[in-house]
């Protein structure tokens, strides 16, 4: 029997560079960058004192109660939120709707740290005294849990098919897409809300990724620190924010009248087993999960049209992501623009894919590629067509969207023109 042809056809966002999908667009496809200097909290103290932060986010003016507002940590708010644009963007009437067809796979990295963080110095008088145990609120397990806004999301609208959560560190946002394909395809669902969330600007996580170095310190120019591929590039740049995305059984979709932005053909993913943050010497891994995603897509390495990297800004990963580009699709990989968002809007752990896809979804409506901004001075190492600094104007069918997370995981999605 023949796998079900499963379309994206609901978009929700909240990014640095804009909260929607209009104003999302508008910011990539302008090469904006959304990189500031921390103003949430005191950065004096840290190497890298500049992030990617969500502006004007008031949960009140989206719609959520005091109460939701007080329980629900900013990662589970931005899910919410996202959510509910990505259902109204898909046209959905859950009353006309069998809600044991409908299901939700969400991602994160790491979960309610900015409420743990509040919650502890509350119930330790700004950690001078011992944990007092009746201080502590009720609401603190359901925030800290990773399941929340999957769970959340689900109660809110009465979803009775799957439910669950992928955290599987920076590729969880493609991974949450490529096991809810799979739901679809097979029949186990007709709808599945997917995408992730994350709020990671709190004085310990950010000082966790500090602590290893792995930000960058150009304090002095937020806007220019996120550089993938550039030769000047000295690690990336801490941001939060949530995408979500409808994914639909295309036969669902059309009697629906669903609009489809594209369709989601081939899912693959690896793991390097090599170290907790380093990378292998050469692309292998990179390579072979791309070459796992053409196999299931049915798709020759040439058809790619564009490629949305995960071009995190490190000087080990845009080296390892260009040679893994190179193994997989041979001299073609000089033929192809590649581009990569996070030098415009930071990166959001698991949730960095997610945005990613909400806005490689939007080029086939607009049929633009946005740039790599900050491109200054060529890497001779990373040599390929990595769209500086300006959005192209190029119709596209085919696109593939990597990833690749802390712990090795690597994963690739194949986008194609719905037709």
């Amino acid at each position: 029997m023949s796998k079900r042809r499963v379309v994206i056809t609901g978009l929700g966002v909240i990014s640095p560079n804009g909260i929607g999908k209009d104003n999302l667009w508008k910011g990539m496809s302008s090469g904006i960058s959304g990189v500031s200097r921390v103003d949430i909290f005191d950065v004096s103290k840290f190497h890298s004192q500049i992030a990617a932060q969500v502006q004007d986010f008031d949960p009140f003016h989206f719609g959520l109660s005091t109460e939701e507002v007080a329980r629900m940590d900013r990662y589970v708010q931005f899910a919410v939120v996202a959510a509910k644009e990505a259902i109204n963007d898909a046209g959905i009437d859950f009353s006309k709707e069998d809600l044991t067809r409908y299901g939700i796979t969400l991602a994160n990295a790491i979960c309610g740290t900015k409420y743990m963080e509040e919650e502890f110095l509350r119930v330790t008088n700004d950690g001078v005294d011992p944990i007092d145990p009746s201080l502590v609120r009720p609401d603190l397990y359901d925030a800290s849990m990773f399941n929340t806004p999957s769970s959340e999301i689900a109660a809110r609208y009465k979803l009775k098919g799957v439910c669950n959560t992928v955290s599987t560190g920076c590729t969880a946002g493609s991974d949450s897409v490529g096991f809810a394909l799979d739901i679809v395809r097979d029949g186990e669902a007709d709808v599945m809300i997917v995408g992730a969330s994350e709020a990671p600007l709190t004085p310990i996580t950010f000082g966790a990724f500090d602590v290893v170095n792995v930000l960058s310190n150009r304090n002095d120019e937020p806007e220019k620190a996120s550089r993938p591929f550039d030769n000047k590039r000295n690690g990336f740049v801490l941001s939060e924010g949530c995408g979500i995305l409808i994914l639909e059984d295309l036969q669902h979709a059309l009697k629906r009248g669903a609009h489809i932005y594209c369709e989601v053909v081939g899912f693959g993913t690896s793991c390097n087993a090599y170290h907790m943050t380093d990378l292998p010497p050469d692309g292998t891994p990179m390579a072979r999960c791309i070459q796992l995603a053409l196999e299931d897509s049915s798709i020759k390495a040439d058809e790619i049209d564009y490629i949305n990297a995960h071009g995190s800004s490190t000087r080990m990963n845009d080296v390892f992501e260009t040679r893994g580009y190179k193994m997989a699709l041979g001299d073609y990989a000089y033929k192809v623009p590649i581009s990569s968002l996070k030098s415009m809007f930071g990166h959001p752990l698991a949730a960095a894919n997610a945005v990613e896809l909400v806005t490689t979804s939007l080029i086939y409506d607009y049929d633009i590629i946005p740039p790599t901004i900050n491109q200054e001075e060529r890497d001779p190492e990373c040599d390929l067509n990595y769209v500086p600094n300006q959005a192209i104007t190029k119709r596209v069918n085919t696109i593939l969207k990597t990833s690749s997370g802390f712990s090795g995981i690597h994963s690739s999605l194949i986008l194609r023109r719905y037709s």
